[in-house]
């Protein structure tokens, strides 16, 4: 490794601790009371280094809601492709999504809770880039919902867009109360139960 990639390495890192100090005190008592102060000393670095990696606290924030979604882009993108890779068909794919959804948040619960709670808010300055990154997300899900469709998985007549949106709303929502309210089930329990409703079994038949 040279020299460049060594520091550019050490720069990423320094981001990834920025990123888990911020996202966890943010979620802790919102944004405007957070400082860059507690953000530092909660990264162990220098306020200075903060400034360094990003201009300002909302631009921290906006890279970090890009950080955040794109890793959950990255792990429903995986699941798709995995499933893919080993000859399973396009609802399956969709289930293997929702297991890396819940997955995610199980890791990431204090920026899946930011992001809901942003989801909400409005003329925030991040408003633009909170809607594109979550389009991000979604869009990962309606391609393989199209491809169910066209190949005859699901029926013609489903709303690609407003389905994909409410399977990342189920699994966001569910997987909240899970871990509020819940935390006594298994990640494997929770994912079983969302899988049902995918699967249309609800009723039981």
């Amino acid at each position: 490794m040279d020299a460049k990639d060594s520091t550019s390495t050490r720069r990423r890192a320094t981001r990834a601790k920025l990123y888990e100090a911020a996202v966890t005190l943010i979620a802790e008592q919102g944004f405007s009371a957070t400082t860059v102060d507690e953000i530092a000393e909660r990264a162990g670095v220098a306020k200075g280094t903060v400034y360094y990696n990003f201009k300002s606290k909302t631009e921290l924030f906006e890279e970090l809601l890009r950080y955040g979604v794109g890793l959950l882009t990255a792990s429903l993108q995986s699941a798709a492709d995995e499933t893919a890779e080993r000859g399973g068909t396009k609802v399956e794919a969709l289930d293997a999504m929702i297991r890396a959804g819940l997955g995610f948040i199980d890791r990431y619960p204090a920026f899946t809770q930011l992001y809901v709670a942003e989801l909400w808010r409005t003329n925030r300055a991040w408003q633009s880039t909170l809607l594109v990154v979550r389009q991000q997300a979604v869009a990962v899900i309606e391609t393989v919902l199209r491809e169910a469709v066209e190949n005859g998985e699901l029926s013609e007549e489903i709303d690609v867009q407003l389905t994909a949106a409410a399977l990342v709303g189920m699994v966001l929502v569910a997987a909240l109360d899970w871990q509020a309210f819940q935390p006594e089930r298994s990640l494997d329990d929770v994912h079983a139960a969302l899988s049902r409703l995918l699967h249309g079994r609800v009723s039981g038949r």
